[in-house]
């Protein structure tokens, strides 16, 4: 069939190059015998080697500059539609904590810890799409490295990743071009390990996000508690109620330290003085006072992995000195007795000297 419509085309081609040849050939007779180039066309002899070799050429590959470049487009419509899709699936998720708190509120616990395994998923989803943004925007910073033959060690992570989850991310099909156009790029070999993650190039973060498994009981109760007293609901029953009591309890402790030794209702004298001017302007002034510092430290948002994510400040460093430094502070007293005492015992005063002379006279 397909020798048959290819020798149909070619007879149309010659058929073609005939009539145009033949027009020319009659063109060519009006000229005077003077102004006729020494050969002229003529119509017994056509052929058509330019259209056979088209026919019979086989297709080549595209170049590898153009490669990258479809690359780099699509991975920067990648990163819009990846950070639309979180989007909306921010607005979705804050929808369906609302109505997670009510749940709650009414004592359906039940149907609270089912429902609650979308808002997991959802979650892990969208931690999934964070990823993949950081992955697509470190390959458009590396795009040079993407012009060898070979994969750079600096992007197989990268690039491995988005191949093993660009089919199983929903609603982002320039992720799929991306993954479509690396494998053109690296060949099939690794494209099929990227796929089966042979040799565990793929990130550990990208492939636990990806399995399913239904989550533990420690996080659905994580993730409901959280939920709880985001809204003001006393869940378990009775939390609020303990939670004020041990604050209360607390602070009872703390005025219980601080009245150990009561001043009966009487004025207490005050055992320091006041502060002179010159003290007061060589004295400290508190932190808080004046403009505060630029620099401040976020929480960071709360995921799948820290639900309840708080910040650990280090407390002032216990600086004790070394036993070099406390040799040296001993040896530093002695030395200054010494000093103090003279070579021969203390040193006299003037009025000894004095009467040392006046012996001396005598």
């Amino acid at each position: 069939m397909e020798a048959e419509l290819q020798g149909n085309i070619m007879e149309g081609l010659s058929s073609v190059c005939a009539l145009c040849f033949a027009k020319r050939s009659n063109e060519f007779d009006r000229f005077p015998q003077s102004k006729r180039p020494a050969s002229g066309p003529t119509t017994s002899t056509i052929h058509v080697p330019v259209f056979e070799s088209l026919l019979t050429t086989p297709p080549t590959m595209a170049p590898s500059t153009t490669l990258i470049n479809k690359i780099k487009v699509q991975l920067k419509l990648s990163v819009s539609r990846l950070r639309m899709v979180q989007a909306k699936d921010a607005a979705l998720a804050k929808v369906q904590r609302r109505a997670m708190a009510l749940l709650l509120e009414q004592g359906k616990d039940e149907s609270a810890r089912i429902r609650v395994e979308n808002i997991i998923r959802s979650d892990m989803n969208t931690e999934l799409l964070e990823i993949l943004e950081l992955y697509c925007e470190l390959l458009t910073a590396r795009a040079g490295l993407l012009e060898q033959k070979e994969c750079d060690p600096g992007l197989e992570e990268a690039v491995k990743s988005i191949i093993y989850a660009a089919p199983k991310v929903e609603g982002v099909k320039e992720l799929g071009i991306v993954r479509g156009l690396l494998a053109e790029k690296y060949g099939k070999e690794f494209t099929l390990e990227a796929v089966e993650n042979r040799d565990g190039k793929v990130a550990e973060r990208v492939a636990s996000r990806l399995r399913v498994e239904p989550p533990s009981k420690e996080l659905v109760e994580a993730y409901l508690s959280t939920i709880a007293e985001a809204y003001g609901i006393d869940w378990p029953r009775g939390s609020k109620a303990r939670r004020k009591a041990e604050e209360e309890a607390g602070g009872d402790d703390d005025e219980d330290d601080e009245d150990d030794e009561p001043s009966g209702g009487r004025k207490v004298k005050s055992l320091e003085g006041p502060l002179s001017t010159e003290e007061m302007s060589r004295a400290t002034p508190p932190r808080d006072l004046g403009p505060r510092s630029p620099v401040s430290v976020v929480p960071p948002s709360p995921s799948t992995d820290n639900v309840r994510p708080k910040i650990i400040l280090p407390g002032p460093p216990d600086l004790k000195p070394s036993k070099k430094m406390v040799d040296a502070t001993k040896a530093k007293e002695v030395n200054g007795d010494k000093k103090e005492a003279g070579p021969g015992g203390k040193i006299p005063d003037v009025d000894e000297l004095t009467k040392r002379f006046a012996q001396l006279k005598r």
